[in-house]
């Protein structure tokens, strides 16, 4: 069971104003993960019946990632978790990965990036156009997972339904002028709210696709199940938002998390979830792309990126 998160205005507000991730566009590029401009920013893989594709709206250099991820870290622990990992302790690298399923009926997309192209570019690599999407699912409504639903002023995704949380749309949604991510939804969620429905835990997203209750990082954070010829997938959004220290020490606070305890909570839940049955996932911000496996480690887990075991 998710706890529902203890989310204050103050707390939301706070680290809505200060997320780093929705950066400036001369501070990403879909090939800084690789060498070059021709590094891929799509990457299928198969599911039983479905096409699950990873799509890499960007990526982006950040410094001093112990102030991210490591403020509760005791001395010296954040700084031996990245020897141990062979990552520096002062650079973290954020990736930003919607993903798109095609279950045979429907094309659903979830996530829409940071608004900079880098969608429609990952999409066009797929050999998808917008208009042939069917269903955009917001996971919560951070800018970085918003800021594609508009190009130019008009819908991205001219054909699609939208669903999304109702605790994420009511919260956002009813924020004063003035506040980041509520001017964002307001100028590109809500003019979408007539095809939009919201869903609850355990809600259907379309066939194979059920929602899942992960509050904390917002107040209505969704993570996704995908299920498709006996086999099984989940989509964990911003659950944890490093490969290293968001599983390694699950309990530390990510500095963007509404409710810390709640996010917290929901870390533990579901990546125990995920390496008890040892079910994949797929992760915005793990490295392209983006999926892995996680296993248990010491008091939390390990990530273990997939290599060759989705190809079929």
């Amino acid at each position: 069971m998710i706890p529902s998160p203890n989310l204050t205005r103050r707390a939301a507000l706070m680290g809505a104003a200060a997320l780093p991730l929705a950066a400036s566009a001369s501070a990403l590029s879909a090939a800084g993960h690789g060498s070059g401009a021709e590094a891929p920013v799509a990457h299928t893989f198969r599911m039983g019946e479905m096409s699950v594709t990873t799509l890499l709206d960007g990526s982006a250099m950040r410094d001093d990632p112990k102030a991210l991820f490591g403020g509760a870290a005791p001395e010296g622990e954040f700084e031996q978790i990245a020897e141990e990992n062979f990552i520096p302790a002062d650079q973290t690298q954020f990736y930003f990965t919607p993903t798109v399923v095609d279950t045979g009926s429907e094309i659903v997309l979830f996530d829409t990036g940071l608004g900079q192209s880098g969608i429609t570019t990952a999409l066009a690599a797929a050999g998808i156009s917008p208009d042939a999407v069917d269903v955009v699912v917001l996971t919560h409504m951070h800018p970085d997972h918003i800021g594609g639903m508009m190009t130019d002023g008009s819908p991205t995704f001219p054909n699609a339904r939208y669903v999304t949380a109702a605790a994420e749309y009511d919260f956002w949604s009813a924020m004063d002028a003035g506040n980041r991510v509520g001017d964002m939804v307001a100028s590109l969620v809500t003019p979408m709210a007539e095809k939009m429905s919201f869903i609850e835990d355990g809600g259907s997203v379309a066939s194979g696709i059920t929602s899942l209750a992960s509050f904390g990082h917002t107040p209505g954070h969704m993570c996704y199940m995908l299920e498709s010829g006996g086999r099984q997938l989940v989509l964990t959004a911003d659950l944890a938002n490093h490969y290293v220290w968001s599983f390694a020490r699950p309990d530390w606070a990510f500095s963007f998390d509404a409710d810390p305890d709640a996010a917290a909570a929901s870390r533990r839940s579901v990546l125990g979830m995920l390496a008890a049955d040892k079910i994949p996932m797929i992760g915005y911000h793990m490295p392209f792309p983006a999926a892995g496996f996680v296993e248990p480690r010491g008091d939390g887990f390990r990530y273990v990126p997939v290599s060759y075991q989705l190809m079929g």
